[in-house]
């Protein structure tokens, strides 16, 4: 088990201005999926196979947020949990993310 202390919100470091989610995803066309997990990794790391974790700007939050509903059919389910405050995340296994700041792959 690794654990890994996380502080989501605001803070004293230049990391108060960002903003901490986890999106996770479930869409039924693998075209869709595909080209929406593509636009995600310009966010944050994939953490699983339907999931993201991303620290990024409220501007890109923002962008963010309105680029989901193209994707998002009545069969689909698209989720993004903001977090804030003091947090702790326990996790177990390989660990592939790598820390990213403000990039987006168009």
């Amino acid at each position: 088990m690794e654990r890994e202390d996380y502080f989501f919100g605001e803070g004293q470091t230049s990391d108060s201005k960002k903003i901490y989610a986890l999106v996770i995803y479930d869409i039924v066309d693998n075209r869709k999926r595909t080209k929406f997990a593509k636009i995600l990794e310009g966010y944050g790391n994939r953490i699983q196979k339907s999931g993201f974790e991303v620290k990024i700007s409220t501007r890109k939050f923002e962008k963010l947020l309105n680029e989901i509903p193209k994707f998002c059919s009545s069969m689909d389910t698209i989720r993004v949990y903001r977090i804030s405050g003091q947090n702790l995340v326990y996790k177990w296994g390989k660990d592939d993310s790598k820390t990213q700041d403000d990039l987006i792959i168009l």
